[in-house]
């Protein structure tokens, strides 16, 4: 007989895109260690409220170990993440697209720049993109002049010609 999965569990089975900036490692490392430094205290506190009894009616009780419960959870993800990173160095060739390029390209008269890094970076907003990316897909590997059909979502295909890579 299979047993199903809680919530909890499916997001633990995930597979996090290993590849992130230093800045971005920095980021996750103090996260991680505020995380740890709240610990003591959620503690502190559900160890209090079991003292007040009848688990089964104390609410405060109930809320608090759910807390600790989602603290534990987000400390393992980012322990995991972290231990498991690969930290892009940003490429000192520029015949190719690599991840860690910033990427000018031109599609029709319109030009923007994308910078290629990992799914945990992304920001279309501000032009970062992901490796996995129908784009940063396509452009890994180019180089300058080439003109690279990417196709989209919607069964259409655009043309993107490279311009500049740094």
């Amino acid at each position: 007989m299979r047993t199903t999965n809680r919530k909890a569990e499916q997001q633990n089975q995930k597979t996090s895109d290993p590849l992130m900036t230093e800045g971005k490692y920095q980021e996750l490392t103090q996260k991680l260690n505020r995380l740890k430094k709240n610990r003591p205290l959620l503690a502190a506190e559900v160890s209090r409220l079991a003292e007040l009894g009848d688990f089964s009616e104390n609410v405060e009780y109930q809320l608090a170990k759910g807390k600790l419960r989602g603290l534990n959870n987000a400390i393992l993800v980012l322990e995991n993440q972290l231990l498991r990173c690969e930290v892009i160095t940003q490429p000192h060739q520029t015949d190719r697209v690599e991840i860690g390029h910033t990427v000018t390209v031109k599609c029709g008269n319109k030009q923007t720049h994308y910078q290629i890094l990992g799914s945990t970076e992304t920001d279309p907003q501000r032009g970062i993109i992901s490796h996995n990316s129908p784009i940063g897909a396509a452009l890994i590997g180019h180089k300058v002049g080439e003109k690279i059909l990417v196709s989209l979502g919607n069964k259409k295909e655009v043309a993107y010609t490279i311009i500049k890579i740094q």
